[in-house]
């Protein structure tokens, strides 16, 4: 997993990013789209700035297609923007900080963790749902499962 070394790094020399991965690239290596990337950056969600090539293009390196991924994943989960640009800014601000990283983690996965336990009870309902179903059509009697009709209920 992504570890981010917060001590700053010398600028580099623009040409460093020739070598990397162009935006359309990056976006079919990270599974998001080109709009996806611009926005990422245009929302402050990098931990550090993409470079740049001379003429402006981005170029992606390593460690910005792992945070991208990194990104995405918390997305999936449900991780508000608002809360990944903070996780973000954390980690471009460097040492001292980690304790507030982890409260956020933790957060998160207190709001996860309550998501999946409620997914699995709406799955024990559904699998009480196939067995009454599967046992119905065994015994030959689907007729009787459950099929409101409306002019009875008007009674």
């Amino acid at each position: 997993m992504l570890e981010v070394n917060s001590r700053p790094a010398p600028e580099p020399d623009r040409s460093h990013f020739q070598t990397g991965l162009s935006i359309a690239e990056a976006a079919r290596r990270t599974g998001v789209s080109v709009h996806t990337l611009r926005y990422y950056e245009r929302a402050g969600l990098v931990v550090s700035a993409v470079g740049r090539t001379a003429a402006g293009r981005r170029r992606y390196q390593r460690l910005d297609l792992d945070w991208i991924t990194i990104c995405t994943k918390l997305r999936a989960t449900g991780m508000p923007i608002r809360t990944i640009r903070r996780f973000a800014q954390l980690i471009s601000a460097g040492d001292g900080n980690e304790q507030e990283r982890l409260a956020l983690l933790e957060a998160h996965r207190a709001d996860v963790t309550a998501k999946l336990a409620e997914t699995q009870k709406n799955l024990q309902l559904i699998d009480h749902k196939i067995d009454v179903y599967r046992s119905r059509l065994a015994a030959g009697d689907a007729s009787r499962l459950w099929a409101p009709h409306r002019e009875a209920d008007a009674r």
